[in-house]
């Protein structure tokens, strides 16, 4: 992992007419986001990696280095974020690879010696990660498609942590797989905290955002308009919010 970095928001509109959202995550902090599908969660999300312009207001890293505003994905990766995008198929794996290339494909450049990709150490980065996250895989030049979808994320999850970000942003990300991999995701994320990494989550399932998050931003027409942190941070709440129905 990288140093860590904080991110923040500053008078951010992500809709029209819609309220500014400014918010600062620490690192260490695990936030999650909850809404109704097309509320705006997922947009901010997006947003906070640079892969979509807000309609105003800023994102701005703050770290050793100091602080540098979010532009666009390219600056977001250089300067330390990672994003795991939420459809694993249609914008995260390589289907006609091998494990070994998605795992690498985003960090090719530490692999390689005088134009030359060094085939050992590309291996030996990618059994790290494979034991950190319990990836089940044949063999590294097995076809990703081979692997079950719970394995497949890992692979995705160990490329982005490849980067060795100081902000992880997951859109859903233990969607579509089994029980005993979300267990493993789960611990992955607080260990990552712990070691000081800032997570944002956002997750479709209200009750995995109240086992993982210190705090929760709730979404409604592209506005946070409920925030909860403690023992206000109950499912009837979150429900409650999402619907504009204040508790």
């Amino acid at each position: 992992m990288s140093d860590p970095i904080s991110i923040a928001t500053t008078e951010l509109v992500i809709g029209i007419a819609a309220a500014p959202i400014s918010q600062a995550i620490r690192p260490g902090e695990i936030v999650g986001l909850a809404g109704l599908d097309g509320h705006g969660q997922e947009r901010f999300l997006e947003i906070l990696a640079g892969l979509k312009a807000p309609l105003s207001g800023r994102v701005v890293l703050d770290g050793p280095t100091g602080r540098t505003e979010v532009t666009g994905f390219r600056k977001a990766v250089a300067n330390g974020v990672a994003y795991l995008p939420r459809d694993r198929r249609a914008t995260g794996i390589f289907p006609t690879q091998s494990v070994l290339d998605n795992f690498a494909i985003s960090t090719v450049g530490r692999d390689t010696m005088l134009g030359l990709i060094r085939t050992q150490h590309r291996r030996r980065r990618y059994e790290t990660y494979r034991d950190k996250l319990s990836i089940s895989a044949p063999r590294p030049d097995a076809a990703i498609t081979t692997l079950s979808g719970g394995n497949q994320q890992k692979v995705l999850l160990a490329r982005a942590l490849a980067l060795e970000p100081g902000v992880l942003l997951l859109n859903d990300p233990t969607r579509g797989v089994d029980v005993a991999t979300r267990h493993v995701l789960y611990d992955v994320f607080r260990n990552l905290a712990r070691e000081g990494m800032t997570l944002v989550i956002l997750s479709s399932e209200i009750e995995e955002i109240l086992l993982l998050c210190s705090r929760v931003l709730v979404f409604r027409e592209n506005e946070v308009t409920a925030e909860m942190t403690g023992d206000s941070m109950t499912a009837d709440n979150v429900i409650a919010a999402m619907f504009g129905r204040a508790k």
